[in-house]
């Protein structure tokens, strides 16, 4: 059973930058591909990004290519999500999620076995 906690989120400005991070417990890890969806108020949880186990492959929305870079350390059990010149259609709470690595990338949130509580990212125009 994983746990995953985000954390990260805030008020920024358009154009500007936050880095979430996801934090994962009671498992292994590296045995996990992980998501990245958002969720703005009365709209359906979108796919963001996600990242293969080795770290090496990703996928991202294309919403946030150019913008948004995904990334892991193993070691520290932990996704980062770097968003740099966000937008206010970024406004959403940002949720992580992890799926078993065999059974590779998603964009799919159904696909995904376990989530955090999320956090929130507000941006100002």
């Amino acid at each position: 059973q994983v746990q995953l906690v985000e954390s990260g989120g805030g008020l920024v400005q358009a154009g500007g930058s936050l880095r979430l991070s996801c934090a994962a417990s009671g498992g292994t890890f590296s045995r996990y591909a992980m998501g990245w969806f958002r969720q703005a108020p009365g709209k359906e949880r979108e796919f963001v990004v996600a990242i293969g186990w080795s770290g090496i492959k990703t996928y991202y929305a294309d919403s946030v290519k150019g913008r948004f870079t995904i990334s892991r350390d193993n070691a520290k059990n932990t996704v980062y999500l770097q968003m740099n010149s966000l937008k206010a259609e970024d406004t959403a709470t940002y949720y992580c999620a992890a799926r078993a690595a065999y059974a590779g990338m998603t964009l799919y949130s159904n696909d995904y076995n376990y989530w955090g509580r999320g956090t929130q990212v507000t941006v100002s125009s």
